[in-house]
């Protein structure tokens, strides 16, 4: 068998089985087994790709590769939105970028500009701020910034950055009061980071019983939790089972 042959077979098989799980009509079996490459072709272009520009987990998967392939592409984007509109909104897309490609001293620039007029407390500015100077091991200055995010807007809520000031007392050694804010986010906290992170703690505090007693629930948990939660805190589940043993 020739390998353009075998190529055909095989988009052909791929086609059918979507044919078949989609509920497409079945005369496009026809289309596809009679016309080899160009009913493939076809059924892709006129089928599949619709499919996939409304599918959210196709469009994140794509978003995911194109960032694999030039990781600054966004960064270059944000930075000529900035050129044409010096926004503040514009600057905290562009810190956030900087964070996630690991510039956090480029981040903490961008986010300090921010700070100004009638922004200069803004909460959700503050606390990006936190985080990038976070990323830095730069805990003290983290843990003021929180500080700050607080006298100036006491009424804000947020478990992330709950869970950021928690671990800024653990990174200055200030374990207790890091432990009874891990004690507060371990109920209140939506995922199973902040209970790995207290276990953690107790570990280092050699309360290897509290420490298992803990891990034993985020395990437990996971069990009978659905798929999309198992996915989504895989890294900290697995984590917990990694201690455990």
């Amino acid at each position: 068998m020739s390998w353009p042959y075998g190529l055909s077979i095989l988009l052909q098989l791929i086609c059918l089985i979507h044919v078949v799980r989609s509920g497409r009509p079945y005369w496009w079996i026809i289309v596809i087994v009679i016309g080899s490459y160009l009913g493939v072709a076809l059924y892709v272009l006129t089928q599949i790709l619709p499919d996939l520009q409304n599918d959210p987990r196709a469009r994140r998967a794509a978003k995911g590769l194109a960032k694999r392939i030039d990781p600054e592409k966004d960064l270059r984007a944000l930075r000529d939105e900035l050129a044409r509109a010096d926004t503040v909104q514009n600057r905290l897309r562009l810190g956030a970028e900087f964070l996630e490609l690991g510039e956090a001293a480029e981040a903490e620039q961008v986010f300090r500009a921010c700070l100004r007029g009638m922004h200069a407390t803004d909460p959700d500015i503050l606390l990006a701020l936190a985080r990038a100077q976070f990323a830095q091991d730069k805990a003290q200055d983290s843990h003021d910034t929180l500080r700050t995010l607080h006298s100036t807007n006491p009424d804000f809520k947020s478990t992330d950055g709950h869970l950021l000031y928690a671990r800024t007392l653990e990174a200055l050694s200030r374990n207790d009061e890091a432990l009874a804010e891990y004690e507060v986010l371990d109920e209140s906290f939506p995922g199973e980071e902040a209970r790995v992170r207290k276990a953690q703690l107790l570990l280092k505090l050699a309360r290897d019983g509290d420490a298992r007693a803990v891990l034993e629930r985020v395990v437990s948990r996971a069990r009978i939790a659905p798929d999309f939660y198992k996915k989504a805190q895989k890294p900290w589940i697995d984590r917990a089972e990694q201690l455990l043993k």
